[in-house]
C-alpha cells in the first residue's frame, strides 16, 4: 500500500485531507505533538467522520491510519519512506516542523529516491515560498541546489468547514463533524513529476485564482460573519448568517472581493456571484455547531496585510473597487475582545494605551490613505454605538456618494 505522511492530526487533517487520502489507498501516518490523538490513532488504527447538514447525517469511517508524536526522530524516516505528503499544522507552526521536515527531505535528496510532493493545506498566500524559505535554513548546499528535482511543494485551497469534534461518541478525540462540500483544489505547477491519483483533488493552473477566492471571499466572509456576530451576541455561525443584517454585510463584502478576484484573473464574476451565494447557504448550516469564537479568533492573523481582511481590502483597492463592507469587516476585527483570546486582547490593549490609528498600522502593516483611515475609525465607532442597520445604510450613502463622483 502507499504510504502517506499527514503533517498535523487536526480537524483539517483528519477531517479533510486524511479522509481524501486513505480512500485513495494510501496507508496515512499522522504527525501531531497531541498524544492523546496519536495514541487513539494508533490502538483504533481507524476513526469516525460525521458529514452533517440540517437535514441529515452519513457516517465516513477512514481506516488504515496510524499517528506518530512530532517530537520522535521516526519523523524524519516516515519522510524519508512517504509516496505523498500533506501539511495542515496553520501557518505559525510551520517554523517549528521545519527542521525535522529538513531532515527527512534531506535524505531524501542524498539518497535520490523518487520525488516527494508536498500539499500545504494552510492560509497563506505563496506558502510554498515561505514554506521553502523555513526549510532552506536547514538544508545543505547539495540539498538546495538538486530541491526542486525532488521536492513538490502545492498549494491547497481547503474549502470544507471542519468546526469542531463530536461530543456524542463520548470520550472518542478522533471524531470530527464536517460538512458535505469536499473537493480539493491544488496548484497544478507545484507538482514535480505526475499529478497523484486522489480522490476529489483538481489541479489547476494557475492556481491564484483559487487561493485569492478562498481566502479573499470564503475566510474573509466568515470572518466578517463571526466579528459582526460576536457583536450581536450569538454564538454559532449560523445564528449570525441567519440575522438578515448581517447576511446583507456579509453578501455585500463578498460582492467586493469578487469584482476585483475577477478583474485580476480575467474570470467570469457570475462563476464567483455563485460561489459566493452557495457559500452563504453553507454558512447556515446548523448541524455544525461553528461557533463564533472559533472562526474570530486571533485577529492579529486575520488582520495582516496578507490575510483574509487587509488582502481582500488591498485588492480591491488595486482595481479601484468599492470596498467599504470589506473596511467594515476589519473595523469589526478591531472590535474583538472575546475572553481567552489572547490576540484579541493584545489588540484592545494597543488601541486603549495607544490609539485605534497606532493599532490598526500596527497590525495591519497598511499605509492607510487619511481618508481610508477616517473611514475604518468611523465604522470602528459606528459598531460600537450604532445598531446595524443605521450602519449599512451609512455604508449604502458611501457606496452611492463613490458612484456619482466617478
Amino acid at each position: 500500500m502507499k504510504k502517506a505522511v499527514m503533517y498535523g492530526a487536526g480537524n483539517i487533517g483528519r477531517g479533510f485531507i486524511g479522509q481524501l487520502l486513505s480512500q485513495s489507498d494510501y496507508e496515512v501516518t499522522f504527525i501531531d505533538i497531541n498524544e492523546k490523538i496519536i495514541d487513539r490513532l494508533n490502538s483504533d488504527k481507524k476513526y469516525t467522520i460525521h458529514i452533517v447538514s440540517n437535514d441529515e447525517v452519513n457516517d465516513v469511517v477512514v481506516e488504515n491510519v496510524c499517528g506518530i508524536n512530532g517530537t520522535e526522530e521516526a519523523v524524519v524516516e516516515e519522510i524519508f519512506s512517504a509516496d505523498i505528503m500533506a501539511t495542515a499544522v496553520g501557518v505559525n507552526v510551520i517554523k517549528f516542523i521545519a527542521p525535522i521536515v529538513a531532515e527527512g527531505l534531506e535524505k531524501r535528496i542524498a539518497e535520490r529516491k523518487p520525488p516527494l510532493n508536498i500539499i500545504l493545506c494552510e492560509n497563506l498566500i505563496k506558502v510554498d515560498e515561505y514554506f521553502k524559505a523555513e526549510i532552506f535554513k536547514y538544508l545543505s548546499e547539495y540539498a538546495k541546489s538538486n530541491f526542486r528535482d525532488y521536492v513538490g511543494l502545492v498549494e491547497a485551497s481547503i474549502g470544507r468547514m471542519v468546526p469542531v469534534i463530536a461530543s456524542e461518541d463520548g470520550d472518542n478525540p478522533l471524531t470530527v463533524c464536517v460538512e458535505e462540500f469536499d473537493i480539493l483544489h491544488v496548484d497544478k505547477d507545484g507538482f514535480v513529476g505526475n499529478v497523484p491519483n486522489i480522490k476529489n483533488l483538481l489541479p489547476y493552473s494557475p492556481f491564484k485564482f483559487f487561493i485569492q477566492r478562498k481566502l479573499y471571499i470564503h475566510n474573509m466572509c466568515h470572518a466578517l460573519s463571526a466579528y459582526l456576530g460576536y457583536l450581536k451576541g450569538y454564538q454559532y455561525i449560523n445564528d449570525a448568517i441567519s440575522c438578515v443584517d448581517i447576511k446583507y454585510c456579509v453578501l455585500k463584502a463578498g460582492m467586493e472581493s469578487a469584482c476585483a478576484i475577477a478583474l485580476d484573473n480575467d474570470e467570469q464574476l457570475i462563476d464567483l456571484q455563485n460561489f459566493l451565494y452557495k457559500l452563504i447557504y453553507r454558512f447556515n448550516n446548523s448541524a455544525l455547531k461553528d461557533t463564533i469564537d472559533r472562526v474570530a479568533k486571533d485577529p492579529i492573523r486575520k488582520l495582516k496585510r496578507t490575510d483574509r481582511l487587509c488582502g481582500a481590502f488591498l485588492l480591491c483597492k488595486q482595481h479601484g473597487i468599492q470596498n467599504i463592507y470589506i473596511k467594515l469587516a476589519i473595523a469589526a476585527a478591531m472590535c474583538f475582545d472575546a475572553e481567552g483570546d489572547d490576540s484579541a486582547k493584545e489588540v484592545q490593549k494597543d488601541i486603549s494605551e495607544n490609539g485605534f490609528e497606532y493599532a490598526l498600522k500596527k497590525y495591519t502593516e497598511v499605509d492607510f490613505s487619511a481618508q481610508e483611515m477616517r473611514s475604518v475609525f468611523v465604522l470602528y465607532n459606528m459598531l460600537k454605538e450604532k445598531s446595524l442597520s443605521e450602519l449599512i445604510a451609512y455604508c449604502e450613502k458611501v457606496e452611492a456618494d463613490a458612484i456619482v463622483n466617478r
